[in-house]
C-alpha cells in the first residue's frame, strides 16, 4: 500500500495528524469469559437505561422543578422578570450538567459494550437524546391536545 494512502494517513495527503496512529499491542487482548462478558453487557444495559432516563428528566421534571423555583422566585421578591431569568437560566444549568454526566455514562456505555465483546466505538447519547425529545413532544402534545386542550370541551356532556 502506498505510504499516502488516506486510510493509513487519517485522511491527509502526506504524513499523518498526531494522535491517530492505528494502535498496535504487543499481544492480542485476552477475552474474558462467559459469564463475564454477559455481565458486563448486562451492566452495559442498565447504564444505557439510566443514560435514557438521565435525558428524558431533562424535558419534564428538571423544566418542572425550575418553574416552580421560578415562580417561588417571583413571588419572593415580587419581580416576574426575576422569576423567568432564574427559572430559564436554572433549566439551561441543569440541562447542561445532565448532559455532562450524560457523556460521561455513554463513554462508561462503550467500555462496557466492548468489554462485552462488541466491536462498540460510536455512543449512543445523540440517539437517546433525539428519541427522549421525541417521546416528550409526543406526551406534551397528547397532554395539550386531549387532555387540557379542546378535547375535553369538545366531549359530549
Amino acid at each position: 500500500m502506498p505510504r499516502n494512502d488516506p486510510t493509513d494517513t487519517g485522511g491527509l495527503f502526506i504524513g499523518r495528524r498526531p494522535g491517530t496512529a492505528p494502535l498496535h499491542f504487543r499481544g492480542d487482548p485476552q477475552r474474558a469469559g462467559e459469564r463475564r462478558r454477559r455481565a458486563d453487557a448486562t451492566l452495559a444495559g442498565w447504564v444505557l437505561g439510566l443514560e435514557a432516563l438521565l435525558c428524558l428528566s431533562v424535558w419534564g421534571p428538571q423544566t418542572a422543578a425550575w418553574l416552580w423555583i421560578g415562580s417561588r422566585v417571583d413571588y419572593a421578591v415580587d419581580s416576574t422578570m426575576s422569576g423567568i431569568a432564574v427559572a430559564f437560566f436554572g433549566t439551561l444549568a441543569t440541562a447542561m450538567l445532565t448532559l455532562a454526566l450524560a457523556s460521561r455514562l455513554d463513554g462508561v456505555w462503550r467500555l462496557l459494550r466492548r468489554a462485552a465483546g462488541h466491536d462498540q466505538r460510536d455512543g449512543a447519547l445523540g440517539r437517546i437524546f433525539a428519541a427522549t425529545a421525541i417521546v416528550a413532544g409526543l406526551a406534551f402534545t397528547f397532554w395539550f391536545v386531549v387532555i387540557q386542550g379542546p378535547a375535553p370541551t369538545l366531549a359530549p356532556h
